[in-house]
């Protein structure tokens, strides 16, 4: 049976060539499906790749109670002060506690391919030991901001996405003049974001001592359950401390969610587009070999083999449909950069599409798994032709 199966299906995939035109069919409506279905979730990928990379597991972030994101949260810099002093902090070069006081501001940025079109960004004010939190932070152009002045270090995402950026440019922020003094990049959500220094950004924006958040290092990872419980035993204080990772990865969750969704939801509405197609070229392959299949069964060829021949081949021109558009997914999107809104603060995310090879892999299989539904029908017809009434009708 298997020399059967062999000799048969190597006979059909001779004989694509001369039936080429109703095979792309195949081919291409194959190549549409895993190319949209890649491109969809490696922008999901990608945004949940930069947001998640920006946290570490010995940073964690400290809110006000149930106030769930930054945008949401803040407290005075005397309760700033008390999470400062809270146990499981590690210490700096200087021997103070690792730890930063931050503002969140939103502000609006021109992008650079529609100047009339604005969009949110992240202005962040710092202090300077949210640089050492972030020792995968370096400035790549111009310099850091001088604390007291009014001037601006933005982030690579920013730069490449946004106009007036460039160093040197004086920026607009609700309603004072900034200087762009540097670029700097950190290979994550950060990128995203443009820094000032904190007390600057307080006083400009009148926003007293508060701050949105305090970023600690932590002296280990499980220092955190020290640091949570100690702040929780303060009746000053009303906060929730989280891990970095975590926080990161819950503000990821709806938008990957939802693109996953529509990925999904798209791939299905294709997809059976596709099976129809394959089922409607395997049936024609089919008709078009009524001779030949009749005349393989004369012979001593049995049902099984013949099935499995048509089977094999609608597969195989499943799967080449599904290489062409993971190669044309890989081309056109891997590592392109664009902007998303980011749910938890409304501002704009820069991120790069990345297709994986799981995701390549994912493609391949559901390309396989229609090709083979497509191709079912078809072959079982080919196993069931009665032999006799196949070589009158040919």
């Amino acid at each position: 049976m298997l020399k059967q199966i062999l000799a048969i299906t190597l006979m059909n995939v001779r004989a694509i060539p001369e039936r080429w035109g109703p095979s792309l069919v195949i081919v291409i409506g194959l190549a549409g499906v895993v190319a949209v279905f890649t491109a969809l979730l490696a922008m999901a990928n990608g945004f949940s790749t930069t947001l998640q990379s920006a946290g570490r597991d010995d940073n964690a972030i400290v809110l006000r109670g149930q106030s769930g994101a930054e945008l949401n949260s803040g407290f005075g810099g005397d309760s700033a002060q008390l999470i400062k002093l809270g146990p499981g902090i590690r210490k700096g070069p200087d021997g103070q506690p690792l730890a930063a006081g931050e503002l969140m501001v939103i502000t609006e940025l021109a992008r650079r391919d529609d100047p009339a079109a604005v969009a949110n960004v992240t202005l962040r004010g710092v202090e300077p030991a949210s640089f050492a939190i972030r020792p995968q932070l370096r400035i790549t152009a111009g310099r850091a901001f001088e604390p007291g002045k009014r001037e601006v270090i933005v982030g690579a995402g920013l730069a490449g996405q946004f106009a007036g950026t460039s160093l040197g440019d004086t920026l607009r922020l609700r309603g004072s003049d900034w200087t762009i003094v540097g670029h700097f990049e950190a290979g994550d959500a950060n990128d995203s974001e443009a820094w000032v220094d904190l007390g600057t950004a307080q006083s400009t924006f009148n926003r007293g001592n508060s701050v949105s958040a305090v970023r600690v290092g932590l002296e280990s990872p499980a220092a955190i359950e020290t640091l949570r419980a100690a702040l929780a035993a303060d009746p000053r204080l009303a906060v929730d401390v989280t891990e970095e990772k975590t926080y990161y990865s819950a503000q990821t969750r709806g938008v990957r969610q939802t693109i996953e969704a529509l990925a999904f939801v798209v791939t299905f509405i294709m997809g059976l587009g596709a099976i129809f197609a394959a089922l409607n070229t395997m049936y024609a392959a089919v008709s078009a070999r009524t001779r030949e299949i009749a005349t393989l069964r004369a012979i001593g060829f049995g049902g099984t083999p013949v099935l499995a021949s048509v089977m094999v081949e609608a597969v195989l021109l499943s799967l080449l449909g599904g290489i062409v558009g993971a190669i044309a997914a890989y081309l056109l999107f891997n590592g392109l950069s664009v902007s998303t809104l980011s749910q938890a603060s409304f501002t704009q995310v820069v991120f790069e599409f990345a297709v994986t090879p799981r995701l390549v892999l994912t493609g391949l299989v559901i390309a396989m798994v229609i090709g083979f539904i497509g191709g079912l029908l078809p072959a079982l017809r080919a196993a069931r032709m009665q032999v006799t009434t196949a070589l009158r009708t040919a």
